[in-house]
């Protein structure tokens, strides 16, 4: 397909995934890397009870959180 077309399709909403190769795709700036972090019980009880309330692990609910977090922390560090 050409690029014109490709272009032309996007633009007017077809479906064009079965013309793109994803088995190297990357999203960038979120590779994963492992790290260990040790928290009190009384925390992870806590995470627990908020990853439930909203239907997702610990993991998740840390993640958002910490993703939050650093970006009002960048937005402060702009005024």
């Amino acid at each position: 397909m050409k690029a014109k077309k490709f272009d032309s399709d996007f633009d007017a909403g077809k479906d064009i995934s079965h013309v793109l190769d994803v088995s190297k795709a990357r999203r960038p700036l979120q590779e994963q890397k492992r790290v260990n972090v040790d928290f009190p019980v009384w925390m992870i009880d806590a995470l627990d009870r908020e990853a439930g309330r909203f239907g997702v692990t610990r993991q998740s609910i840390i993640k958002v959180w910490l993703a939050e977090r650093l970006e009002q922390s960048a937005s402060n560090n702009l005024r």
